[in-house]
């Protein structure tokens, strides 16, 4: 070995003992090492005019009509009728002109503005708009996974969509940063007119659950799953969900989902307790959330050992209980600061919390994205509470008497960002990562 190199491996050995000099390694390993975003709504290049993307779809994402009908009196209905560019237009005048960009949401759009050299405080969208109407998509694309330090992106990839649907019976080969996860949202919540819809795509299916609408949904599975190669399948629950329960969806849980899910070896993931339509007037926008049941993960992680799950629940309430789950069953993930909770304040304690509970094996974030730009401030502000959590939790060992290295640190936040990720949807391939990453130097 040369002398740099035996000095490197020496500084990546010796142990960190100065706060300062740790929170500053921390956070330089934070911000370096890339992220799988396990959970977005983004769509690959392939897909055309379904990709969401520039400013006025950042300033109309429902977080921010939300927060809009609550600094102005306009009516829903007149909002509606607007233009995109006319109700970008009121929500930046209404929310960063006429107000301070303090929430969390607008304060992601001034971080988008300025990662990309632009005026945040500017009294109108001309500068921003002209910005990006030049940009060639597939260079900016490059840019936003570059400042967000995304190696790649789960997709929510739903079969019974045709417009995707014929984007991916057309064959088309797919970005390989962006991968598929089918979603199954319409199997589970609404029965009745899945199977008819179903059957209009030529299944045996009716709305009576029998042997064979089963047997034909499953075939209906099996085809999006080999042409898809998802990465798991996944639906979001309401707060009301139970498991075991006496529904139709606990009918297709266990007959469908469960064994699909066990022969192609695939996780199922749960997203808990949205509440749909709480304020019908805001459309999109007028979700809420309830506090749900972990008790029915547990119960599926027990009757289930050989399935992996992976769970992510809406309510701060349901935080603890859920790391408590995780500690008893080696099948489960918990992943993410899911909508109401991408907050710092809440992702701070949270991540505290699942730190405290479950060391790293847990995956701290997903970023939620359906615009692409997204992906710049929910990393570059989810990054920064995480690094803070992991320095926190760095100082009480140091305070215990165990000082860490910077290689632990390394291997620590490598898994964390990618790979408890990796090991869920494909544990041979994780191992093999491990291995390769123990390696080097």
């Amino acid at each position: 070995m040369t002398d740099s190199i035996i000095e490197n491996l020496s500084a990546q050995d010796a142990r960190l003992s100065d706060g300062p000099e740790l929170r500053r390694q921390v956070e330089e390993v934070v911000n370096r090492t890339a992220v799988i975003d396990v959970h977005t709504h983004l769509f690959a290049p392939e897909f055309g005019d379904m990709i969401l993307s520039g400013i006025d779809e950042l300033l109309t994402y429902h977080y921010l009509i939300a927060e809009l009908f609550r600094s102005t009196d306009i009516a829903p209905e007149r909002f509606w009728h607007k233009s995109k560019t006319e109700q970008a237009d009121l929500i930046w005048r209404t929310l960063f002109v006429e107000n301070t960009p303090l929430s969390e949401a607008a304060r992601g759009v001034v971080t988008v503005l300025n990662a990309f050299g632009l005026d945040t405080a500017a009294s109108d969208l001309a500068e921003a708009r002209d910005f990006f109407r030049s940009q060639n998509f597939s260079e900016r694309l490059d840019r936003v996974f570059d400042l967000a330090r995304v190696s790649g992106v789960v997709m929510t990839n739903d079969p019974f969509d045709a417009r995707e649907a014929k984007v991916w019976e057309s064959g088309a080969g797919i970005d390989k940063r962006f991968h598929a996860a089918l979603r199954i949202d319409p199997l589970l919540n609404d029965w009745q007119n899945t199977s008819a819809k179903l059957s209009s795509l030529g299944y045996r299916v009716d709305a009576s659950l029998s042997d064979e609408a089963m047997s034909e949904a499953r075939r209906f599975l099996d085809k999006w799953i080999a042409r898809m190669k998802p990465l798991y399948m996944a639906v979001s629950l309401p707060d009301d969900f139970k498991f075991p329960d006496s529904d139709a969806r606990d009918r297709v849980i266990r007959e469908l989902v469960l064994p699909t899910a066990r022969e192609h070896s695939l996780p199922f993931t749960m997203m808990i307790g949205v509440r749909r339509g709480v304020n019908p007037a805001l459309r999109g926008a007028g979700d809420g959330v309830g506090r749900a049941s972990v008790g029915a993960v547990e119960r599926l992680c027990a009757d289930n050992p050989d399935v992996r799950f992976m769970a992510t629940f809406l309510s701060r309430e349901n935080q603890h209980e859920l790391c408590v789950a995780a500690r008893k069953f080696g099948n489960l993930q918990p992943f993410g600061c899911w909508w109401f909770l991408n907050n710092p304040s809440i992702i701070s304690e949270i991540t505290r919390e699942r730190i405290e509970l479950l060391g790293t094996s847990f995956i701290p974030q997903h970023s939620d994205a359906c615009i692409l730009e997204q992906l710049i401030y929910k990393w570059q502000h989810s990054r920064r509470v995480i690094a803070e959590s992991l320095c926190e939790a760095y100082e009480r060992l140091l305070e215990s008497g165990r000082a860490v290295t910077r290689r632990e640190i390394e291997r620590d936040v490598r898994r964390v960002f990618s790979g408890n990720f990796l090991a869920q949807v494909s544990p041979a391939a994780a191992r093999a990562e491990e291995r390769k990453s123990l390696a080097q130097p």
